[in-house]
């Protein structure tokens, strides 16, 4: 499912949501590594909270906060124009509540 993408390129919106894009500068393997990263740690997400491990569920959060800050969805914010951070602002709430009145995902 392709989500919609704010015209700068910064965020995508899911049910109304902004969520940060990965740092348009990294290169392709980068990104693919650091994706994988991701999954992983996501999983063993799933692994720890399935079998009631607190220590696990613990260490595999960080390594999904870890991913997320080097892809630069989270942590500080891969632009450099002093815009602020909107990621997971309500679209309606935010600068972009204009453009999100025309797109067709808002109605």
């Amino acid at each position: 499912m392709k989500y919609p993408v704010t015209p700068d390129g910064r965020y995508f919106v899911v049910r109304g949501r902004l969520w940060r894009m990965s740092d348009p500068r990294l290169g392709e393997s980068e990104r693919a590594a650091l994706t994988s990263a991701l999954m992983t740690a996501r999983r063993a997400v799933g692994v720890a909270l399935r079998v009631g491990d607190p220590d696990g569920l613990k260490s595999a959060r960080a390594d999904v906060d870890t991913a997320k800050i080097k892809l630069g969805e989270r942590g500080p914010v891969w632009w450099d124009d002093d815009a602020p951070d909107e990621n997971r602002k309500m679209v309606k709430n935010s600068r972009y509540a204009d453009w999100w009145t025309e797109q067709p995902e808002a109605r």
